[in-house]
């Protein structure tokens, strides 16, 4: 029976450490080697080992199982705190609960097998039972949450208390149900009240996690509407602005003959001086009626005037080869939600920068398909999680039947949109 019972327990560690750390992974989006299970494991036996010789008991025992599977998403799978205190709590509670559902089961029928050959096939059968149990819960988990950073972690909070409330509760059920042996069907009703209360407990967790997804998915819808009233905002400023400038332009060009005309008298009369002064005076307003890039789209024109204007004041060396097909076929407001969102991140990555400082736009059409590029110089490190501006940008994308590309190169980031021009 020693000789069972150890290589049993072994046997139980090793798979436990697989589908914990497999689970951990899986769900914040990080891959593991076989190193992280092989540590993890002897971290978990190693931390066994001394609660047992310590009489620390099985509650003790679970709290540093805890602390060395968080230990495990911080330093090697490199989570975040919030990340991987969620994962960590969720993936011991569904281990737990599992094993605790069938411990109900077998408080009761074990007992009457103690001494009897059939104990081993039972106990083997109860323990792969709890497993797929584990397994299931583990699976469904997956498709319900994801704690990968540029999806639900922002308000990892709300997810974690909850979580720490139904693991606390499971191990005091451990604490004060199964300390003592139980006489054979003599608490069979007990048991039974204990099971239903661990099955409600696995049901009201899955019931916290949709609701935490559709909190999630509210949350971010309402920073989307903000963004996109505040990019409606900005697209009124620009079409006011365009409409404008296009009203000064016909006025101009109306009275272009008369501006001439007063030229040609004054040079007429010898007012040569005057002439010049004139003169600068049309350069002037001619000047400030021109437009430092022309695309082909005027609000996507008075939108670049507007960021190269912002750029060149943050001396940012800028760079545009951009010219967009008449008609276009996208829908000015989504060419602005394009572009804003776009060179508002650009500009913000470059200003933390001392030097080198380097924007470029690049668009052409190629068949159905406008392709833009948003190229800058930004501060080393990975790709920063989808942000507000990305995923409004990603949306107007996936309107037209295109995508978005993000990626960094060096101190170089860049961000490639593709959009269907075929789309009605």
């Amino acid at each position: 029976m020693e000789y069972f019972s150890v290589c049993f327990n072994g046997v139980c560690i090793i798979v436990q450490c697989v589908m914990q750390l497999a689970f951990v992974g899986r769900l914040t989006g990080k891959r593991q080697t076989g190193w992280h299970f092989v540590v993890y494991a002897f971290l978990l036996v190693f931390a066994g080992a001394i609660c047992e010789r310590l009489s620390w008991g099985e509650v003790p025992a679970v709290c540093v199982q805890v602390l060395v599977l968080y230990g495990m998403n911080r330093l090697a799978l490199k989570n975040r705190r919030f990340v991987s205190w969620s994962a960590t709590v969720l993936a011991v509670y569904i281990s737990q609960l599992s094993f605790g559902m069938l411990n109900s089961a077998e408080a009761v029928w074990f007992p009457g097998l103690a001494g009897k050959w059939l104990l081993y096939p039972f106990l083997l059968l109860a323990t792969a039972a709890a497993f797929v149990v584990c397994a299931c819960c583990y699976a469904a988990a997956f498709r319900v949450l994801s704690l990968e950073a540029d999806r639900q972690t922002p308000y990892m909070e709300l997810l974690l208390f909850p979580e720490l409330f139904f693991l606390v509760t499971e191990l005091y059920i451990m604490y004060t149900s199964y300390r003592a042996p139980v006489p054979f069907r003599a608490n069979a009703g007990e048991q039974a009240i204990l099971f239903s209360l661990q099955a409600l407990g696995l049901g009201a967790l899955f019931c916290t996690l949709y609701a935490y997804r559709f909190i999630c998915r509210g949350f971010l819808a309402q920073a989307r509407l903000v963004s996109l009233t505040e990019a409606a905002k900005a697209q009124k400023v620009y079409v006011a602005e365009s409409k404008l400038r296009y009203e000064q332009t016909k006025a101009f060009r109306h009275d272009i003959k008369n501006h001439l005309s007063v030229l040609s008298g004054l040079l007429d009369d010898g007012k040569t001086e005057e002439g010049r002064a004139y003169l600068k005076k049309l350069e002037a307003v001619s000047d400030s009626l021109s437009i430092p890039c022309r695309t082909g789209n005027p609000v996507v024109d008075i939108l670049l005037g507007e960021k190269l204007g912002l750029a060149e004041a943050g001396g940012i060396k800028t760079e545009v080869s951009l010219l967009l097909p008449t008609p276009c076929g996208i829908d000015e407001f989504d060419l602005c939600v394009i572009f804003a969102n776009a060179l508002d991140n650009a500009l913000e990555a470059c200003q933390l920068l001392q030097e080198a400082r380097r924007l470029r736009i690049l668009g052409s059409r190629q068949g159905d398909f406008l392709m833009l590029e948003f190229e800058n110089i930004c501060l080393p490190g990975p790709l920063p999680p989808m942000g507000t501006g990305l995923s409004n940008i990603k949306a107007v994308a996936e309107k037209y039947h295109g995508t978005i590309l993000t990626e960094k190169t060096g101190p170089c980031f860049r961000l490639n949109v593709l959009l269907d021009l075929s789309c009605p």
